[in-house]
């Protein structure tokens, strides 16, 4: 499975470690994916992948 909010498309992000000596190194910011169930308009539930601000945002807009 890819590492992708299935609704904004958020993916991985690529930067960099820092040390105290300032010496970089590459690394990855991935995104904090959670599994939700989905209810479809048909009656059916699916489970999608969507990162958990997503979920903040959606949460905040529902209220």
């Amino acid at each position: 499975m890819s590492k992708r909010c299935a609704i904004t498309g958020k993916g991985p992000m690529v930067g960099n470690n820092v040390s105290h000596a300032n010496n970089r190194t590459k690394r990855r910011f991935m995104p904090n994916l959670r599994t939700v169930r989905v209810t479809l308009e048909d009656g059916t539930t699916r489970k999608i992948r969507v990162a958990a601000s997503t979920l903040r945002t959606m949460k905040k807009q529902s209220k």
